[in-house]
């Protein structure tokens, strides 16, 4: 294993705005080791986006001891991320608790560029009423990310009352013929709700960055 394996974007900060995100699904824990020696030498810090807990627990214990580690959503920050600041300006919703591991996954993405988030959880349209009890707090975010799966109609919901930029996640829950994501995907590229916006299937991670692209355009 050398540093000739994997070239880290040092510089990806100051073009875009948000850190480099290391994607730990299919790396080795010796690989993942490397990289996290690589960021310490340039006292760098990383965002570990899928990283599950065999390879989390597979890495030295140095190395877990300066993670922080979040189970749910598989992510892991590396060195300090950046300071909370500024007005909240996003939300991040999902319509089941069974979403949550996305939607986490967004959160967890916008916490480490310093984005404050309002979260709420189980608020699908299965109960609409515990939609509508939130519907003020929501109304002023400039961005909305909202993961579903199943048929996913919170998305469609949700960008017909509210007026800010709805980014929806489809999410892989469901039985039989949700085919594992594809049917709240291809409901929510059919939505009547105009102006939803939408990334693959369980990307937290691009959501939360499509909303940071949001926000600092």
């Amino acid at each position: 294993m050398t540093d000739g394996d994997f070239v880290l974007d040092y510089q990806r900060a100051e073009r875009l705005g948000f850190g480099e995100a290391v994607y730990a699904a299919g790396k080795t824990p010796a690989q993942i080791a490397a990289i996290l020696d690589q960021a310490a030498a340039r006292d760098a810090t990383l965002l570990l986006t899928r990283l599950d807990a065999a390879r989390h627990a597979a890495l030295p214990a140095a190395q877990r001891a300066h993670l922080d580690y979040d189970p749910l959503s598989c992510t892991a920050f590396w060195g300090t991320p950046a300071t909370l600041g500024g007005p909240t300006q996003v939300a991040v919703i999902c319509a089941g608790t069974s979403d949550l591991p996305v939607a986490r996954e967004a959160l967890r993405t916008l916490r480490f560029s310093g984005v404050p988030a309002i979260e709420a959880a189980d608020i699908g349209v299965a109960g609409l009423w515990r939609l509508m009890a939130r519907i003020e707090e929501l109304r002023p975010m400039r961005v909305v990310i909202v993961a579903a799966g199943m048929d996913a109609a919170l998305p469609s919901v949700v960008a017909g009352l509210l007026p800010g930029c709805v980014i929806a996640v489809p999410t892989s829950v469901g039985y039989g013929v949700a085919a594992g994501g594809h049917a709240a995907l291809h409901a929510i590229l059919a939505s009547c709700a105009p102006g939803i916006v939408t990334v693959n299937i369980d990307n937290g991670y691009g959501a939360a960055c499509a909303a940071l692209r949001v926000l600092r355009a």
